[in-house]
Parts: C-alpha cells; structure tokens; sequence
C-alpha cells in the first residue's frame, strides 16, 4: 500500500485535472492561436493556461515538491519529490479539432511514480493509479486485456517529432508490427495510448523520444492494472525519458519486444 498518497491529497489531485479538462474543453469552442516550437511541434495558448492552472491548484497539496512540466521543465530529470505534469497532450489534435487530448498528471517520489492521473476530457474520462492501491476508470477498477497472441493484439505507436530524423526507427518496428498482429493505431496522444492499455482497449503501445510528462502518470496506470512497462529491450526498465517505451498487457511483452527490436539493438 501507498501511505503517501492519502485519499485527501488523492481527491485535490483529480479535482485539479477535471478543472483542468474543463479548461480544455472551453478552449475547444474558441479560436486557437497556435505557434510554432519546432517544424511540426506545436503549442497553444490553452497548453499554457492549463500549465498555470495546474502549478496553482497542485502546489499546495505537497510542500516542497518541484515541478517538470512540458511547457517549462528546465530539466528532464525528476527530483526526489515532483509533480510531473503534460497540461495538455496530443496539441496537435487538439488544434484540428480531434477529440483525443489528455491530462497527464504524475507525482514522482523517491525514484517512482506514486500517483497517475490521466484525463480525455472530451471524452468525459479520467483514469487514476495510486502505486499500490490498483488503477481506475472514472472511479471502476480497470485491468489489462487477456490477449496472449501477437496475431489477436490491438497495438499503438506514435511518431515523434523528430519524424524526419528517426525514419528508420519508425518504419522499420512498423513493418514488422503490422503484419504480426490485428492492427497498429496511432493516437496522437501517448498518454491516452498507455490509458488505454490500462483498461484493455489496447493490448501494446510503443514509441521512441517520448518525455517524462508524456509517460509517468500512463505508466503507472499500466503497472497497476496488472501490465508491463520497459524499454523496447525488455530486460532493461523503464527510466524517465528513456528513448524508447513498451509498455503491454504483460501476455505480449516478450514477443512485441522482439517486433519492435527485430533482432537489433534498443535505441541510445
């Protein structure tokens, strides 16, 4: 069990991303302005709201805890007590109009995450994991897919902003994923994609340069509803930042690790 995270400090966290969503969901009526932090990495004026909204609501909950989040993280290693917060995952959607964006919401503690909370607001769900304690779908326990079979495997991946650098990365797992199992998806959210392989909706995810703020609080939602989260290589565990995720009900591991690597090395 979790001493840590006490059903008070639990209960402030989710009422700061559900105010959080309804920002988001406010936004999503209004015209967006959109800039530019890289050639096809996007940001709006709602990431940096929801941002100053979430540091407002969450920093009193836990005295001397940092913050990393994606907007304005000075560094991509969590200190030994951080909320570690993306305000608004999946900008890209969010920006056209698609109705896949999250709240990812993590509190990190001595080397884990501890407490996961991720919102899809214009979906109306919010999961949430306490380390310990199981993960849940708008307060119902939820639990990885049974699937045990590459072939009957529903799988997602995302594509990193580093697109153009990283082709063979990308296509090469792709052409190996695609054939092997029931089909790929590709959300524009990783957050949502390890949400959704919490409850079951998805049997893998992987993706390579994702952030801390794109995985800690999904990552948890995974290990607590019973699946299995590393590096492609599956012998190596997962780290902040690591420049590669796999995370699965458990059953498919071994195998999606080995379609993903196809016999070569993990990135660096």
């Amino acid at each position: 069990m979790n001493d840590f995270v006490t059903p008070v400090l639990l209960g402030a966290a989710l009422a700061a991303v559900h105010e959080a969503g309804q920002c988001i969901l406010d936004a999503r009526t209004r015209p967006r302005a959109v800039r530019h932090k890289g050639r096809i990495d996007l940001v709006t004026e709602t990431d940096l709201a929801v941002e100053a909204l979430l540091k407002e609501r969450l920093g009193p909950l836990v005295p001397g805890a940092g913050f990393m989040a994606e907007e304005s993280a000075a560094s991509r290693v969590p200190g030994a007590l951080t909320w570690i917060i993306d305000p608004l995952d999946g900008t890209t959607n969010f920006a056209h109009g698609l109705p896949v964006v999250a709240v990812s919401v993590g509190l990190w503690r001595a080397g884990a995450p501890v407490l996961g909370i991720v919102a899809v607001p214009v979906l109306g769900e919010t999961f949430h994991a306490v380390r310990g304690q199981g993960a849940f779908l708008n307060g119902a326990p939820i639990r990885v897919s049974d699937t045990a079979e590459p072939m009957d495997a529903l799988v997602a991946t995302g594509f990193p902003y580093s697109v153009a650098e990283d082709m063979a990365h990308i296509m090469g797992p792709m052409g190996r994923v695609l054939p092997a199992t029931r089909g790929l998806r590709r959300m524009g959210a990783a957050a949502a994609d390890l949400a959704y392989v919490a409850c079951g909706r998805l049997d893998a995810f992987y993706e390579i340069r994702l952030k801390p703020w794109d995985t800690t609080a999904g990552w948890l939602l995974v290990e607590e509803a019973g699946g299995r989260v590393t590096r492609f290589d599956p012998r190596t565990p997962y780290t902040p930042g690591a420049p590669s995720i796999l995370a699965s009900n458990g059953r498919v591991h071994e195998a999606m690790a080995a379609l993903v690597l196809g016999g070569g090395p993990d990135l660096e």
